[in-house]
């Protein structure tokens, strides 16, 4: 596949943007469906902005299990959010990196001239992810809808066997790759195979995770990305619940392996966890800015997207950032900051061992030595998915814009977000603090 140039064009800037509470999944139904998140989250951004939501040229959403009610969920929001009938709306999806999907989309109209001012983001609430009737039943049913008579509706129930009560788990389904029929906890397991990755290593990560997300909360690090959030009944939702204050290696020793259950080390404690969230990001021109007094946060500089097996999809990282280091002729060391979505702590530990890797770069990259290490202390510096969650439609745009916020608070110029993508992709953005 041919090498991609630097992108030509304007430049972008993200302007502003929120995100919701990141709320565990507990095992029902949570108290958002994906557009009345995003609307909940989305109204603060709307109403602060010195334009009116009509001004939009164009709201894209990423969402990968919409609702039944919620086809191209991304038009419902817009229309929720006030942006008038006239506005063009549409979702997008690329498993878990939807979120980023829609940012990038978004900055290649802006800078190609196609739009000056946009709302893009992405939601996802998996608690609401649906249950469905297996293949049996609905053959079942149909056999009964067709019966016209009552002796033939009497002899078609007769039929009716247990196994077609069985449920199909719609989210278990997004989970698991059809392709290499490989559920995303496996393919981490192959990894941690790879490149020896221990069990306490793992553990030792997501521990880390909720320590430096609760050391976050306790210093109201996030309160800038962050707006509450209120359902339907008036309850308020002001911080991500998924948080383990009292995460210990003794406590996740005690999970077994959940995805092999023999001889496997992955457990739900150093796995993402299945979450609700929202995150909506205002993206604008030099034009527009000028136009509506806006003030940049930061420049979009390039994205990268890659593709790789399906059976090591959590490698997607590695093989998008590389590229994206390389075109921009940049070393690990011009990068202050990074975010890699939590999807598994086997996954994040085997692209930093694959990135400082001489063998791997130069088998995949042709590269005469690897780039070098990430430095756990500027990466995911105050947590990730196994602490905060990992909404699949939200989480590209979340740590978008978290590391932005980073970016600015330490006073630092660059950052690279990144994100593995069921499927076997990566997905990759270099960001650039404008304040720096």
């Amino acid at each position: 596949m041919a090498q991609r140039r630097k992108p030509a064009g304007r430049p972008v800037y993200i302007v502003d943007g929120c995100r919701s509470p990141f709320l565990k999944a507990q095992g029902k139904q949570g108290p958002f469906k994906s557009a009345d998140l995003a609307v909940a989250t989305g109204k603060p951004l709307v109403l602060r902005q010195p334009f009116a939501a009509t001004e939009f040229d164009e709201v894209i959403m990423g969402c990968v299990m919409p609702g039944p009610s919620e086809a191209n969920i991304a038009r419902i929001i817009a229309l929720r959010l006030g942006c008038g009938d006239t506005m063009p709306a549409w979702t997008v999806q690329r498993n878990c990196a939807s979120g980023m999907q829609s940012l990038d989309t978004a900055t290649r109209n802006i800078r190609h001239g196609y739009a000056d001012l946009v709302l893009a983001g992405g939601v996802e609430s998996m608690s609401q992810s649906p249950l469905l009737l297996n293949d049996e039943m609905v053959n079942w049913m149909a056999s009964l809808n067709k019966s016209k008579t009552l002796p033939e509706k009497l002899q078609t129930m007769t039929r009716v066997r247990p196994g077609y009560f069985k449920p199909v788990i719609g989210l278990l389904c997004g989970l698991t790759d059809p392709v290499v029929n490989l559920s995303m906890g496996q393919t981490a397991e192959n990894l941690a195979c790879r490149f020896h990755i221990t069990r306490d290593e793992m553990d030792s990560y997501s521990v880390e995770s909720h320590q430096r997300l609760a050391r976050a909360q306790e210093n109201n690090v996030l309160a800038d990305e962050m707006v509450t959030v209120y359902d339907r009944l008036g309850r308020y939702y002001d911080h991500d619940d998924g948080v383990r204050l009292d995460s210990s290696m003794e406590k996740l020793a005690r999970l077994r392996p959940f995805f092999d259950r023999k001889y496997g080390l992955v457990t739900p404690g150093n796995s993402s966890q299945i979450t609700d969230g929202a995150a909506l990001l205002v993206l604008a021109s030099e034009q527009a800015m000028q136009r509506h007094g806006l003030e940049p946060l930061a420049e979009v500089i390039d994205t990268e997207w890659a593709a790789l097996d399906p059976a090591e999809m959590g490698l997607g990282p590695v093989h998008s950032i590389v590229p994206l280091l390389k075109r921009h002729k940049l070393k690990m060391k011009d990068i202050d900051y990074w975010e890699i979505n939590e999807a598994f702590a086997a996954q994040v530990l085997a692209c930093r061992k694959a990135m400082q890797s001489d063998e791997y770069c130069k088998q995949h990259f042709s590269l005469k030595q690897s780039l070098g290490e990430i430095p756990m202390d500027r990466l995911n510096t105050n947590g990730g998915a196994i602490s905060i969650g990992h909404p699949v439609g939200a989480s590209g745009a979340r740590i978008v814009l978290h590391l932005l916020h980073t970016l600015r608070t330490t006073r630092s110029t660059s950052g690279v977000a990144s994100l593995c993508i069921g499927g076997g992709q990566g997905g990759a953005m270099l960001i650039k603090n404008t304040a720096a």
